[in-house]
């Protein structure tokens, strides 16, 4: 008994006297940054046969100078919406400026990247034409649209293209979640016939009897800022794959990074490389330090608004930072998952349909310094 009484008396010293282990996240505050308006298919209908109606949106890309352009994704409360993509251009006080379907388009649009270059938006369409993914290349001024990358299918699995990033050279690259790959073609475009990098880890594969949901495999994708490796969301798989670049542009082999994030979506990464992920079915941002670890998590889902708006964050799914770093743009894509062929609903789905009104969020990024209280 004295043994048992010395035990405990040491385990209650170490408890007051240790230092603290870890600090509660302080989440900060999500506001709405953005709300689209509805709008009439173009070449198509809405859900029931409505004549106008909102879509979620999956991306966003943000030009130099704030302003910010969100393709629709072609899904609302009530089903598919049919018909081409429409894109939303957004200025930098969140005021909807505009909107435009992109002609030849599929009403699926996922992803999207500014390129300041040819002063275009390069949005990659989830649905494949006559076999191939298609990565679309859109003049905002002229509201035009052609094909900037073409990728073909590898095997018997279709291609679906996802979330795009520059590297330093401005080469462009694009995930494939469906057949584990990433494409890649100089900043003019192009079609390349293999892949820059084709992994097992970056596949949705699941084994006999699981169900992984939601079911994409290669999601968001960003390079560290010397360039050197490129970070990729597996979102069925909960992790964060990292592919080494070599000296020669090559990509080396892909290895797991961290995991255990819940359901990994778009990611950011900041001037000291950090990940800010998103989990888009755990409705937060998780951000991850260079060596694989969380140090901060920001936001929550808050609720649905009487309007039918989202209330902080619900199905968060590309983020991307405003010029000056101090903002962070998400989208909320609030996806029922049956309505996109998912058999499995997951644990957020029931309030997804709710929504009515699909918004852009917005937190602020500064982070406290680590080991102090947030």
């Amino acid at each position: 008994m004295r043994k048992q009484i010395g035990l405990y008396s040491a385990v209650l010293v170490f408890l007051l006297f240790a230092p603290e282990a870890a600090h509660a996240w302080h989440r900060g505050a999500v506001e709405t940054f953005a709300t689209l308006p509805a709008f009439a298919p173009s070449g198509g209908a809405c859900p029931g046969g409505a004549v106008t109606c909102t879509s979620d949106i999956e991306g966003v890309a943000v030009a130099p100078d704030g302003t910010l352009y969100a393709p629709s994704f072609g899904f609302n409360g009530k089903g598919a919406l049919s018909g081409e993509g429409e894109l939303f251009v957004i200025a930098p006080n969140g005021k909807v400026i505009r909107h435009f379907p992109l002609a030849g388009s599929s009403p699926h649009l996922i992803g999207g990247i500014y390129q300041a270059s040819s002063g275009s938006v390069l949005i990659p369409d989830l649905i494949p034409h006559s076999g191939n993914g298609i990565v679309w290349k859109v003049d905002p001024q002229t509201e035009t649209t052609s094909v900037f990358m073409s990728v073909p299918m590898l095997a018997s699995t279709p291609p679906g293209l996802n979330a795009m990033a520059f590297d330093v050279a401005g080469n462009v690259y694009v995930s494939d979640s469906f057949q584990g790959a990433i494409w890649k073609t100089g900043p003019d475009g192009g079609s390349p016939t293999t892949p820059w990098a084709l992994s097992p880890l970056l596949l949705p594969t699941a084994g006999s009897g699981e169900s992984l949901v939601p079911p994409f495999g290669a999601n968001g994708i960003a390079f560290n800022n010397e360039g050197t490796a490129l970070f990729v969301n597996n979102t069925a798989y909960h992790s964060i794959v990292e592919i080494p670049v070599n000296p020669d542009g090559s990509a080396g082999t892909a290895a797991t990074f961290t995991t255990g994030i819940n359901a990994p979506d778009g990611v950011a990464l900041d001037g000291k490389d950090n990940l800010w992920v998103l989990a888009n079915q755990g409705d937060e941002v998780v951000v991850v330090d260079p060596k694989g670890g969380v140090i901060a998590k920001k936001g929550d889902f808050d609720g649905i608004a009487p309007d039918g708006s989202v209330k902080g964050l619900l199905f968060p799914a590309s983020d991307t930072f405003s010029p000056d770093g101090r903002f962070l743009y998400i989208t909320n894509l609030a996806l029922y998952l049956p309505f996109a062929g998912v058999p499995s609903i997951a644990v957020d789905s029931r309030w997804t349909l709710k929504v009515k009104e699909y918004n852009i969020a917005r937190i602020t990024t500064r982070l406290p310094p680590i080991g102090r209280d947030r």
